[in-house]
């Protein structure tokens, strides 16, 4: 499984070990791609299953080195960004429960050095004095699962895993059999408040739920206390999950309808007084020395806690510092996530394997011998690409010193994220003299055809990826598109599995999507076929006509277009309205000179390369062709209009140039995008309003002479006062 995981989702793999500082423009864009791939792979594995296969460190280090690259080419900024998502989508065993507060996740902070800049781009962001105190609250960062609980009244209704952090699972019958978490809260709680923390297990019951597990005919022990929650917690029997230990720690809240506090440690009172469990371990410190004396206590203290925690986290203590430092992407800036770092263990690689991904990336795969890390076995490990074999390139931390790997070699491995571990270091010591260096194929192992490594025209480099140039005619390829386009957050087809898509590929019965609509003329070919029958039949043929109709942002998702991920899609989508108008404004967009090529690019967040990925596919008259018979099967329903009743700017597209001098170029982005306008990063036609401050330059000359309303900074607050 890991093995598949990394060629399926690592398609994009290269240039992992180069430094960042190093990447070209092109580089970038390939490593924020594959990198995207990658996390969005990983969360499904960690939300959706329960089942991560790398550590939590390893995927940190994917997390840092995607906003490292960010941070430095900020116009390659994908619309799938792992930056921008939370999470996973949930998956289809419980009701869907949508958050009215997103469920947002944490920033990470890995070096005191990291901490450090924490506190300085709070003061920065709040134009406060170098000097001035920022109080802190530091308290453990559990490693358990998610989980938010609405009160009305004081009762308890709904409780929700975070899930994608705007939409999550419905697991109240579950949630009221823990102890920890009251029914009715204590004292007089507003009419509505819900209630956000961590649902995990103690050593001590999680070693005894596996010892009663070994006893049961056929049971399967779980990896670590965090699996065993999560698993507990969504078992659809309740009374299953009443047998599990499970508890709960209270720190934080979402919906409220009045705040009974002003600051988060007098949250985490009133949390207490409802009859909640508040770690006793939460601390208030007022300077960074405070902190991280905080951090290095709790780190020593750590084996003796009972309970599994991955760090410690920092929150600015007064809400309303809170609320005017706002967020950004995902992640609220007021807070902060100071991690512990990852285990690392030795073991041997075994063999090499090439797997191929559904974009003909040729992804090698180090077979390792089973070793435990972090309480989990772990068999596999990504090598990236055949640079980071070589040892000059590759991801993550690279292998330096001129190392390669070999099968047979003594390797280094660290688990962070998920399960399929990162090597960092080979023991050429015990390398044995026999030992050739590996030969990455130059065909590929599915198809036979040629295996190439493409040439940057601008840089005149090769790419780290090798891919198949098979195309339509390897098998990876095309039972991969297919499977995306299925997939749970592109057309959903309930019981459409890779198995049945391998098959039904195979036997010539599905080669394009549109084959899938009519698999309905098939039925008695179908109903034949071993181990499917009339029920299963009528029922993929169900789930299939189900999905007839789709959201607008999920069918260009399916597109499996490459860099147009979750994000992207639910971008373009909001952008053009409708699939019509989207089509035609990527047909025409073709001419990179033209209207509707700069119109794209001036959609925040679409840059460059995700452009020229959405001309290039649209430009194809095959991919037109698919997309026509593929129309006469499905509908494709109009984006979401958002309603902001009564602000000025509701659906306005909005362009800052120039110097703000009462707030800062993201409170003001953050303050129109919360009113229901859209902040684009150029000037078009599109545009609305162009709000110009000192410095204005070529923006604010083009729509001066497109005729486009501009306004100063007093102008834009006086607009939106009150709103």
């Amino acid at each position: 499984n890991g093995s598949r995981m990394a060629a399926k989702k690592s398609e994009a793999k290269g240039l992992e070990g180069k430094a960042v500082e190093e990447l070209d423009e092109a580089e970038a864009a390939s490593e924020l791609e594959r990198l995207a791939a990658e996390i969005a792979e990983h969360d499904r594995r960690y939300y959706q299953e329960d089942a991560p296969t790398i550590s939590d460190a390893e995927y940190d280090l994917l997390r840092v080195r995607n906003n490292t690259i960010e941070a430095r080419f900020p116009k390659l900024v994908r619309a799938d960004s792992p930056s921008l998502r939370v999470g996973a989508a949930p998956v289809g065993r419980f009701a869907k429960v949508k958050h009215r507060v997103p469920m947002l996740s944490i920033d990470n902070a890995f070096a005191e050095e990291d901490v450090a800049e924490f506190l300085n781009r709070v003061r920065r962001y709040l134009k406060l004095a170098d000097e001035a105190v920022v109080p802190l609250m530091a308290e453990p960062k559990i490693d358990g699962l998610s989980l938010s609980i609405r009160y009305e009244k004081g009762t308890l209704t709904v409780a929700a895993t975070r899930g994608d952090g705007y939409e999550g699972e419905n697991v109240t019958a579950n949630v009221r059999t823990i102890g920890d978490i009251p029914n009715e809260l204590r004292g007089r709680p507003p009419e509505v408040a819900e209630i956000r923390g961590e649902v995990y297990m103690t050593h001590v019951d999680f070693a005894e739920m596996n010892r009663r597990i070994a006893l049961e005919p056929g049971g399967r022990t779980i990896a670590n206390p965090r699996n065993g929650a999560a698993g507990s917690l969504r078992q659809i029997d309740p009374e299953v999950t009443k047998a599990r230990p499970l508890h709960f720690f209270a720190y934080a809240w979402g919906e409220m309808s009045t705040m009974p506090a002003d600051t988060q440690s007098g949250m985490l009172e009133v949390l207490a007084g409802w009859g909640f469990k508040v770690n006793p371990r939460v601390r208030l410190v007022d300077s960074l020395d405070g902190a991280l004396d905080y951090y290095r206590e709790t780190g020593r203290e750590r084996a003796r806690l009972g309970y599994d925690i991955d760090g410690v986290v920092y929150k600015v203590n007064s809400l309303g510092l809170q609320q005017r430092l706002g967020f950004v992407s995902r992640t609220p800036r007021w807070a902060t996530a100071h991690k512990f770092p990852a285990e690392q263990v030795e073991t041997i690689i075994e063999n090499i394997e090439i797997q191929v991904g559904r974009t003909g990336a040729l992804t090698p795969v180090a077979n390792l011998r089973p070793v435990t890390v972090g309480g989990v076995v772990v068999r596999n490990a990504s090598l990236h690409n055949e640079d980071y074999i070589k040892g000059i390139g590759g991801g993550g931390e690279p292998i330096r010193e001129g190392k390669d790997i070999r099968i047979g070699d003594t390797v280094v491995v660290q688990r962070a994220g998920d399960v399929i571990p990162q090597i960092i270091d080979v023991d050429l010591s015990r390398r044995s003299p026999e030992a050739e260096a590996y030969a990455f194929p130059t065909v590929c192992p599915v198809c036979g055809s040629h295996a190439v490594r493409e040439v940057n025209p601008k840089t005149g480099r090769a790419d780290a990826v090798r891919r198949c140039t098979g195309g339509l005619i390897c098998a990876a390829q095309a039972v991969e598109q297919l499977r995306h386009f299925v997939s749970r957050n592109a057309f959903d087809i309930e019981g459409f599995g890779e198995k049945q898509i391998e098959a039904f590929h195979a036997d010539g019965l599905v080669r394009s999507p549109a084959d899938i609509f009519r698999l309905r003329l098939r039925r008695a070919e179908l109903e034949e076929r071993e181990g499917m029958g009339k029920v299963s039949v009528r029922n993929l043929l169900a789930a299939i006509e189900a999905r007839r109709s789709i959201a607008l942002n999920r069918f260009i998702y399916a597109l499996g277009i490459r860099h147009i991920g979750e994000t992207n899609a639910k971008l373009l989508a909001r952008s053009y309205g409708t699939f019509e108008a989207f089509r035609a404004a990527m047909t025409d967009a073709v001419e990179v000179e033209g209207d509707a090529y700069r119109e794209l690019r001036a959609v925040g967040g679409i840059g460059d390369v995700v452009a020229m990925a959405l001309t290039a596919f649209f430009a194809e008259a095959h991919n037109q062709e698919a997309l026509d018979e593929l129309l006469k099967e499905v509908k494709v329903e109009p984006a979401e209009v958002v309603n902001n009743e009564g602000s000025p700017v509701a659906g306005k597209t909005v362009v800052f140039t120039g110097s703000l001098e009462k707030m800062t170029r993201e409170e003001a982005k953050t303050m129109a995008e919360r009113l229901g306008a859209k902040v684009a990063g150029s000037v078009s036609k599109k545009t609305d309003l162009v709000v110009a401050g000192p410095g204005a330059g070529s923006k604010l000359k083009q729509a001066e002479e497109l005729g486009i309303q501009v306004i100063d900074e007093d102008g834009w607050l006086t607009l939106v006062d009150g709103k």
